[in-house]
């Protein structure tokens, strides 16, 4: 996990000072890049511990269009607690708009338009299967209408698939991204995305491009992140996940092997 090491490095080499909306305070570098090619291991990070099983029980949470803390508590991750309302609502979140989006057609019966949704993951998959050429396989949760509904607007907004020589790649953009915090999540998150993707449609797992807009770190995670700095990387870790319709997978599903992390670094979450 070099690469992610060296954006730390950028940024804490060329980032420059900004307010922000925690009130925290950042420094930023916008426009930023890294690869990982998952046919080398799973890039989960080994400098500090990332907790992988709330990386699982969240994506499944996303998969199934859940936006409720509450929704199926044997899958339940903390990591929303803080956002959600006193009935644990969160608003039309990642998973709503991946398999909800909302979407409308006229009735030519009636002269009026309908309200229906628009399932991008089902559609993905799909497009992968039937259409793997394709150029427009997209899957975005920034969907401006819903934005103010949202307990928090979605900082990995959209994500595109891409079959080439019978692996599957894929690109996510990322607006806004905590260095310390989120990132080292968010790869792993799609990552492990897109190894059920490419299973579900026979490819091999290829490379996550990560693009940033904002990549920042906060003020109080400078230390724990030049602590970070001062260890070397190890061997990354596999993941197995059984072998089962994407939609039908559990947590119980997946194995994650060989990790050996580093000390954890404790980072205050800027909520």
């Amino acid at each position: 996990m070099k690469q992610y090491l060296d954006l730390v490095r950028d940024v804490l080499e060329n980032g420059e000072r900004r307010t922000d909306r925690t009130g925290t305070g950042t420094i930023s570098v916008f426009g930023m890049q890294a690869k990982y090619d998952l046919r080398q291991g799973f890039p989960l990070l080994t400098t500090k511990k990332v907790n992988f099983n709330a990386v699982v029980r969240e994506l499944l949470w996303f998969l199934r269009g859940a936006t409720n803390i509450n929704d199926d508590l044997t899958q339940h991750t903390s990591i929303w607690d803080a956002w959600a309302n006193p009935d644990g609502e969160l608003g039309p979140i990642y998973g709503y708009q991946w398999r909800n989006w909302p979407s409308y057609s006229l009735d030519e019966s009636t002269g009026q338009y309908k309200m229906g949704h628009i399932d991008q993951i089902a559609n993905a998959l799909d497009q992968i299967k039937n259409n793997p050429d394709s150029r427009r396989n997209i899957v975005t949760a920034w969907n401006v209408a819903d934005i103010d509904k949202m307990a928090l607007p979605p900082c990995h907004m959209m994500f595109q698939l891409y079959v080439v020589n019978g692996r599957l790649d894929i690109q996510l953009y990322q607006r806004s991204a905590d260095l310390a915090v989120g990132v080292p999540f968010n790869i792993a998150s799609y990552a492990l995305l897109n190894i059920m993707m490419a299973q579900e449609c026979n490819l091999t797992p290829g490379i996550m491009t990560h693009t940033f807009g904002d990549a920042h770190i906060y003020l109080d995670h400078l230390d724990g992140l030049h602590e970070q700095l001062k260890r070397t990387p190890g061997k990354l870790p596999s993941v197995q996940v059984a072998k089962k319709p994407l939609f039908e997978l559990t947590f119980d599903d997946f194995v994650l092997s060989d990790y050996v992390h580093q000390g954890f670094i404790k980072f205050p979450v800027a909520v």
